[in-house]
């Protein structure tokens, strides 16, 4: 075999040893790290998994108002879970959750999913707002759901900028009675210029008397 035919069969046979190293590599227990993963914090605890899960501040760092948690939350059970609460655990915020519709406990149906944030989607408000958490962080939040129990995960705090404006915070409300000035305006002006011009319209129609009187006394 000459020294060129030689050369090449070892190159070839160098490539096939390099393939089947990185195929064994990605066939191993750390394949998974060749999975794209999700950006947002997502966790599993028996029937539950929680993905997505997002602290959504005031789009304005200056803007004072509440946050809101935002996140899907998934039933693999065969009975319905209902969601009893979410805590921020050694956050100042209390957390108000709300259905979607109508009044209650937040139900996350057995085999399907919840939403929580966003329009027409039940809703986690943490009052305190920017007291309670901030911008950049990595803020604990616990779901309690009534069978699986508790589940924790650490979720990042973003501004409802760009794509998660959709799922942030209403505008703070505090801003609606500062306008509210019209009512103390319109009662002063319409009581005093009514009863100043009417007696002195009475005064000048009654010098016509005085003239007439005047007249046949000419007479």
């Amino acid at each position: 075999m000459s020294r060129t035919l030689r050369r090449g069969a070892i190159a070839a046979a160098a490539i096939v040893f390099s393939i089947g190293t990185l195929a064994a590599c990605g066939a191993g227990n750390n394949a998974q790290t060749l999975q794209i993963k999700p950006d947002n914090a997502a966790v599993t605890k028996g029937d539950i998994k929680i993905q997505n899960a997002l602290v959504i501040t005031q789009p304005e760092k200056e803007a004072q108002g509440p946050a809101v948690v935002s996140a899907t939350v998934f039933n693999a059970g065969v009975e319905n879970q209902t969601l009893d609460g979410i805590t921020l655990p050694g956050g100042s915020g209390t957390v108000k959750l709300k259905p979607a519709t109508g009044s209650g406990k937040v139900v996350v149906p057995a085999g399907g999913s919840v939403v929580i944030g966003g329009k027409g989607n039940a809703s986690a408000v943490i009052e305190g707002g920017r007291e309670a958490v901030e911008d950049g962080n990595a803020q604990e939040v616990v779901f309690q759901l009534s069978r699986t129990g508790d589940v924790g995960l650490e979720a990042f705090v973003v501004p409802a900028t760009g794509y998660y404006a959709h799922f942030g915070p209403d505008a703070e409300p505090a801003a609606a009675p500062s306008g509210s000035a019209s009512p103390s305006g319109s009662p002063s002006g319409s009581p005093s210029g009514s009863p100043s011009g009417s007696p002195s319209g009475d005064a000048s129609t009654g010098a016509t008397p005085s003239g007439s009187a005047s007249h046949s006394a000419g007479h």
